[in-house]
Parts: structure tokens; sequence; C-alpha cells
């Protein structure tokens, strides 16, 4: 048996992400107006903070606002606010405004912020670490420690220096234990340790299937004439079908930067379509395709996004912990926005936790925390736009897209709708056969607006090293080719943004091969791939994306 170290704290937090920060700071701030002295570690699977945070991003300060009033004064990396707000219905050829007049006063950006969230999130970091929060990144939570009662008493960090046979090699490092009085999941989008506790405490029993998007995004530096400082488009319609949920977004930063993404919903039908092609796709649009003529682009990146909302919502609460952030799901699909409420959620745990270890005899079930959500501005974010997701999906982009207009103007007059939709499917649980979907054919790169994923990737930064333990695990190696080939056409080949699974022909026999080391940890495959067959988690620390500024 490993013989590990072990670390005492009154809190570890696993992310280091605007949930994970945002929890500590409030930590310690609280902890210090009561004078009281408060141990908290962040762990950080990335190289650094910050390093593996994509997003859009259009941020609302509103959660900022409350943790850090003084922000702007403490030189927050939050300087490009939004001036101009525009919606866009594409066709092929063509593309129609919707009038600011039209849209809902809940798509208003008035007031929001162009950032890059990973610096936001490594001035948080700084922030943090004044207060006295222990940050450690490069450090993964591998394992959750259970005590003898069932609950959790921490985390365990993943081991250094495997090799991919199991072996130990002359670098390995134990990982470390965690103890903890409580602790908090903040990981992101379908993270391992949150699958694994709403899998051991039946998190999810009353709970609708989350849905997520796969999120695109490339930095650009554009033509200093085409450059319009705190500009922001977002677009709905082509290249996507009516029955495929998604849309654009293109948010000017400052010197001369564009940040150009494209998001595809996961429940999408067609085992052909390739997410990464569609968003290659709509750089060719002519509304898009002129601020990319003479511009270079600099950075790629892709992430999985939360997109049920209130019906999606586990169990917020375990024995010894809480989920918070995107673990949870507190993204607004119609605003796409959720940096705020990632950040309220990390400070609403952190009042529960410092009222309950205020305790001698503190409870392990931090029963104050969702209800505290549920009477916060958080929870009222999230319900004006309940019914926005599954009527996209049970009437496609055109119906559904005018119901939930209607449906968010009633909120903005205060008329809130008796109902709630139902989420009727999993993403998983989407895709036909391959012999009755139409092939996609996508056109060849240019190389100049439109790329490979092998070109893309490199952009990523991508650190791992090659011998070490696969990190995206299969539960039956047969099914692969019985099965997902067979039945699909392999969609693994197409919806992973980053070429990390191929179907490799040799001897009139198949394989899948598992490219492990370009993956960029968007997770992905362990959401769309349809008999749930593929398993990710963490590599060995540090390993993943290096985003500098996405």
């Amino acid at each position: 048996m490993t013989q590990r170290d072990q670390m005492q704290y009154d809190v570890v937090i696993v992310g280091a992400g605007p949930a994970g920060l945002a929890a500590a700071i409030r930590l310690k701030q609280l902890a210090s107006d009561q004078g009281r002295d408060l141990s908290v570690c962040v762990l950080e699977k990335g190289a650094e903070v910050g390093a593996q945070i994509l997003s859009g991003a259009v941020i609302d300060p509103i959660a900022l606002n409350e943790l850090i009033p003084d922000w702007k004064s403490k030189g927050a990396p939050i300087t490009t606010e939004v001036k101009q707000d525009q919606f866009l219905w594409l066709t092929e050829n063509n593309h129609y405004k919707i009038p600011a007049a039209v849209l809902p006063p809940l798509m208003n950006n008035h007031g929001n912020y162009i950032v890059s969230l990973g610096q936001v999130c490594r001035w948080l970091a700084t922030q943090a670490e004044e207060l006295g929060v222990d940050l450690f990144p490069g450090f993964n939570g591998s394992d959750i420690l259970y005590g003898d009662d069932g609950r959790v008493k921490g985390i365990i960090t993943g081991d250094m220096g495997v090799a991919r046979d199991g072996s130990h090699k002359n670098t390995f490092s134990a990982g470390i234990e965690l103890h903890a009085c409580y602790t908090l999941i903040a990981e992101g989008t379908r993270g391992s340790l949150a699958k694994s506790l709403e899998q051991k405490f039946n998190l999810r029993a009353n709970a609708e299937p989350q849905k997520y998007g796969l999120g695109f995004k490339e930095v650009w530096s554009i033509d200093p004439s085409q450059h319009n400082e705190g500009s922001v488009l977002h677009t709905q319609g082509w290249p996507l079908d009516n029955h495929t949920g998604g849309g654009g977004f293109l948010y000017h930063l400052t010197d001369n930067k564009i940040a150009l993404g494209f998001v595809v919903h996961l429940n999408y039908r067609n085992p052909y379509l390739n997410p990464f092609e569609e968003f290659q796709r709509f750089k060719t649009h002519p509304a898009i395709k002129p601020l990319l003529q003479n511009a270079k682009r600099l950075s790629y990146g892709a992430r999985t996004i939360n997109e049920g909302g209130v019906q999606s919502l586990p169990e917020l609460i375990f024995p010894g912990g809480a989920l918070i952030g995107c673990s949870a799901g507190f993204v607004n699909v119609p605003k796409i926005k959720g940096s705020h409420n990632a950040m309220k959620s990390g400070m609403l745990a952190a009042d529960t936790i410092i009222a309950a270890l205020a305790h001698d005899q503190y409870e392990p079930l931090l029963h104050a925390y969702p209800e505290k959500i549920r009477s916060s501005w958080l929870w009222k974010d999230l319900y004006k736009v309940r019914n926005i997701k599954p009527a996209l999906s049970a009437w496609g982009n055109i119906g559904g897209t005018l119901y939930g207009g209607v449906d968010m103007w009633l909120h903005s007059l205060g008329i809130t709708l008796p109902w709630t939709l139902k989420h009727k499917q999993a993403d998983h649980e989407t895709l036909v056969a391959a012999k009755d979907a139409q092939p996609i054919n996508y056109p060849a790169p240019d190389g100049k607006i439109t790329f490979d994923r092998l070109a893309s990737i490199y952009l990523a930064n991508i650190q791992h090293e090659e011998d070490q333990p696969v990190h995206l695990q299969l539960a039956d190696t047969t099914i692969p080719i019985a099965t997902n080939l067979a039945l699909y056409a392999a969609p693994e080949q197409r919806y992973c943004p980053a070429g990390v699974y191929e179907i490799i022909e040799k001897d009139k026999t198949s394989r899948l091969q598992i490219n492990a080391a370009n993956c960029i940890h968007c997770k992905a495959c362990d959401i769309k791939d349809p008999t749930q067959n593929i398993t990710w988690v963490p590599p060995q620390g540090g390993s993943g994306p290096y985003y500098e500024a996405m």
C-alpha cells in the first residue's frame, strides 16, 4: 500500500476557477472579520492558475462587486466594457440583424465586460494568496477520501512519475492526502470527482439529465481598421440546421484582438456532424470572414459547457462538502454566462461553511448552502431562463428561439409562466444510427481562415508527457468497434476537438487509437459517447493545454 504524506486543512477546494477562488477568498475574508484562523487550500490541475481556463468571455461583474468591491483600484484585468451589442441570424449567404428593441432585456450586455477569464482567475489567485490561501497548481484531485462514517474527509492528489504501464519511474512521487473538515468540488464541467460523488451519493436522483454544449474559441489579431473595442456580436443559424442548437460569438478585446467562438449543443443527432468543422464553416460566413482577412490566429481551445439549468442541478451537498460552480451547473444559456453564478455559488458555500465551523459539533451536511442558493439572485437568474434550452431541444432553433423570446420578455414584465419544460434525453442518447443519417462533406481548410485540428491544437500549447497512463479510459475495449463504429460510424473521431480518437484500418481489421497526448481536457468524449464507455480522468498534474489568455 502506497504511503502518503498527509496535510490537514479546514477547507480543501478542488479547482482554481472562478467558483473555487471566490470560495477561498470569501472564506478568508469572513474568518478575518471574525478574528479566526482558518486554513484553506486550492488545488489546480493546470500548470498554473488560469492555464486551463477557457471562456468567451463577457462577464457580469455582480458577484465580483460583492466579493471585492474595490476590484478596479486593485488592478483587476477587467477594463473592456461592452459598448455595442449585436445579434444576427445567419443564413448561408446572408444575415438578418435582430433589432435591440426586440431582444429581451435579459440579453442586454450593458454594464458587462469583455475579458480573458484566464487572466481574471490569475488575478483572483493573487488576491487569495494575499489573504493566506495555499494554492497548489500542478496538482489534480485524483480520489476522494472517505471517513469511517462515510463522509468525505478530503481528497488524494494524483501520483506523479507513473509510466504508461503503471510502473513507477525514478521520478515517482506519491500523491498527498489532503484532509479537511469540508471539501468543495469546483472542477468545472463534468469533473471526475463530481461524477464519482454523484454516483456514490445518488446526487442526481431527482435531477433531469445535465445538458451540454461544446464551445470553441480562437483569439485573433486583426487589422486595426476592422477593430471596434467593446463590440459584442452573437449569432444563431447557419452553419447549423434547425435541429442542431448552438451559435457563434465575436468579441472585440483591446489591442486589435478579437475572441471568436462557436458553440454546438451536444444533443445533436447526426453522427457525421463534426463540431470543429462547423466552427470552421462559421468563420467563412460573409458577416465574419472580412474581419479575418489579413489577420493572424493566436490561440485555439475548446471546452464543454453546462446547459441544463435549474432542472439539471444535482443535489448540491454531500456528507463533508458541496458542489460549486460548473461542477453543479450554473450557466445561464441564453445569456452565455456562468462566471458570475459560479462565483456566487462559491461565496454562498463559504458563508455556509463559516457558520457551520462556528459550532463545536458541526454537521457533515451543509443544509444551508442549497437554501442560500434558492434565495439568492443566482437562482432568480437561472429560473427566468429555465425553459429556453428545453424549448430549443423540442422545437428546434426557430421555434425554440421564438418561444424563448416570448418567455424572457414576459419575465422582464414580471409575468412568470407556470410551467417548467423538461429535458427528455441525455446528450449521449440523441444520436441516430449512421444508416439513417446523411454524411456531411466539409471543405478542406485553407490554412488562412480555416484550419485542421492538428494545426489548431498546436496553438493550445499542450503539455502531456507521453509515457504516462492513458487518462481516457474505456470500460469495454470492444465497444468502439463493435458498437460505435458499426452503428454510429465512430462519432468519437468527429466530436473530439483535438483529434484524440482515430480508427486505424490494417489488414482488414479496425481498431481505435487514442492519442491521449492531444487531449485539451474538454471532456466531450465523456459526455457524448453513445454507450458511455469513455471516462475522462485527470492526467498527471500540470498536463494538458496551457492557455495564456483565453
